[in-house]
C-alpha cells in the first residue's frame, strides 16, 4: 500500500438507533467519518418516516470510514458488539422494529471473513445468543441532514441524555485505548 487512500476502508453497521452508533464511532481513533443512513431495504431514497414504519426493509445504519493503519476492522467490530445489544432481535432497548436490527453489511469477501470471525467470538462470549446479521451491503442511502452528528448537536435532548450518553460512556470506559485523543 503506497497510497494513503488505500489505507481507508469502509464498513456499514446497524446497531439500533443510528444516533447512538454514530456518537460512539465519532470518538474512535482512526475513524475518518461516520455517516448515518439506511441499508438493505427495497425502497428508493427512503425517508426516516418510511424507515420507521418498518415496511421498507431498511436498517438504521452508520457507514464508518476508518484508517486501517490506525485501527483494524476487527477492532471496529469489537467496539460495535460491545456498544449495542447484539442479542435482541429487532430492538435496542425501547426502540423496537426491524429498522433497529443488529447487522454488519460488508463490501467484500475479506470484510465478510473478518465479520464472521468477530461474530463467532461474540457468539462464544454471549452463549450463542447473538442475532446480528452479516450480509453484503445493498441499497445504502444517507439519512437526512438533521440526523448527522445528532448527539454532538443535541447533547441535552432527552434521548441523548438517557440513551446515547450511556453508550458513549461505555465505549470510553471499555475501549479507552481506542478513544480519540483530545486536541
Amino acid at each position: 500500500m503506497n497510497d494513503a487512500a488505500e489505507l481507508i476502508d469502509c464498513i456499514t453497521l446497524g446497531g439500533g438507533c443510528f444516533w447512538c452508533t454514530e456518537a460512539v464511532f465519532e470518538r474512535v481513533q482512526g475513524v475518518v467519518s461516520v455517516e448515518p443512513g439506511y441499508s438493505n431495504g427495497h425502497v428508493q431514497q427512503p425517508s426516516y418516516e418510511q424507515v420507521c414504519s418498518g415496511r421498507t426493509g431498511y436498517s438504521e445504519v452508520v457507514r464508518v470510514r476508518f484508517d486501517t493503519s490506525q485501527i483494524s476492522l476487527a477492532a471496529i467490530l469489537e467496539i460495535f458488539f460491545a456498544t449495542h445489544d447484539p442479542t435482541s432481535l429487532n430492538r435496542q432497548g425501547a426502540d423496537v422494529g426491524t429498522q433497529y436490527r443488529s447487522g454488519i453489511y460488508y463490501r467484500n469477501a475479506e470484510q465478510d471473513q473478518v465479520a464472521r470471525q468477530v461474530l463467532e467470538a461474540a457468539q462464544a462470549a454471549l452463549g450463542g445468543r447473538v442475532v446480528t446479521e452479516v450480509l453484503p451491503e445493498q441499497n445504502y442511502w444517507p439519512a437526512e441532514a438533521y440526523h448527522h452528528h445528532y448527539y454532538a448537536r443535541n447533547p441535552e435532548q432527552g434521548y441523548c441524555v438517557f440513551v446515547v450518553a450511556g453508550k458513549v460512556d461505555k465505549f470510553l470506559s471499555t475501549f479507552s485505548q481506542y478513544a480519540r485523543k483530545a486536541s
